[in-house]
């Protein structure tokens, strides 16, 4: 992997990247990569011996490490070069498959498959996320779970034109409870790294938008602006690594669920339950 401090003020486009589909090899995006690998490195033990879903595997990194723990992972995407990169990373996981398919599909050919369904950060993709969560509870053994997370709004440091909407702790559990019987959010923490990182990359996306004051950006074509975004989020990144190459070394290990809040969440965990039959 390249060093970021040398990346530093490079517009090249790594493979793969999209502005929201990280690449996973280029040094630029590693806190990036280490806040969402975070997720699979903390909830790696709870499922254990479990069948796993993995709702929105992407390139199948996170699915790759689930399967450590999990008696057999599917991930599935609806991106068929996701699911072709997925494939060629984890080739010769035995107990790992990769699917082209929807969820809403998955669940109705084979529902109940699942001892636990995980879906990271693309909820807030949704324009409507009540089919994509009915899916997901369908896709469910009973007693079976939905581990969740999204990005905290309130700890939310620049625009994303990928977001369709960002959730706060209650608003998602609402959001959750008409297709689960339990539903627990909890949050995602960092070491104080994590937050000098956060602070440096809002900063730098501050005076980047300091320069549209008038919010004109608001007026332009969306591909034009995700093709824009996906560049200065570059430009963010190598400028934070040159001022300070060590806040982009990070690490899954950086992050951790808390109960409480202090000082702030950096995404929500939810962990959202179906009951067990009665018998």
């Amino acid at each position: 992997m390249t060093d970021p401090a040398k990346t530093a003020e490079r517009w090249s486009v790594p493979e793969g990247y999209t502005g929201e589909r990280l690449s996973a090899e280029d040094a630029r995006f590693a806190p990036d990569m280490a806040r969402h690998l975070a997720a699979y490195h903390i909830i790696g033990p709870l499922v254990a011996g479990k069948k796993v879903l993995e709702a929105g595997c992407g390139e199948g990194y996170g699915a790759g490490m689930m399967a450590r723990h999990a008696a057999a992972v599917v991930g599935v995407d609806y991106d068929e070069v996701a699911i072709g990169f997925a494939r060629e990373r984890n080739a010769g996981v035995e107990n790992l498959e990769f699917r082209k398919i929807d969820l809403l599909e998955l669940a109705r050919e084979n529902p109940g498959e699942f001892d636990v369904v995980t879906n990271f950060q693309v909820l807030e993709h949704l324009d409507d996320p009540r089919p994509f969560l009915q899916a997901a509870a369908a896709c469910l053994r009973p007693g079976g779970t939905l581990i969740l997370t999204t990005p905290n709004r309130l700890a939310s440091v620049s625009e994303n034109p990928y977001h369709v909407h960002e959730y706060v702790a209650d608003e998602l559990g609402r959001t959750l409870q008409p297709f689960f019987d339990t539903v627990d959010v909890k949050g995602i923490i960092g070491t104080e790294r994590v937050y000098a990182f956060e602070q440096a990359r809002g900063e730098q996306a501050q005076r980047i938008l300091r320069l549209d004051p008038l919010g004109l950006r608001n007026l332009l074509p969306e591909a034009f602006v995700k093709f824009v975004f996906a560049r200065l989020a570059l430009l963010v990144r190598s400028r934070v690594a040159a001022k300070d190459g060590d806040l982009v070394r990070l690490s899954p290990e950086d992050f951790s669920i808390a109960d409480e809040e202090p000082p702030q969440w950096i995404d929500l965990v939810a962990f959202a339950r179906r009951a067990e039959v009665s018998s």
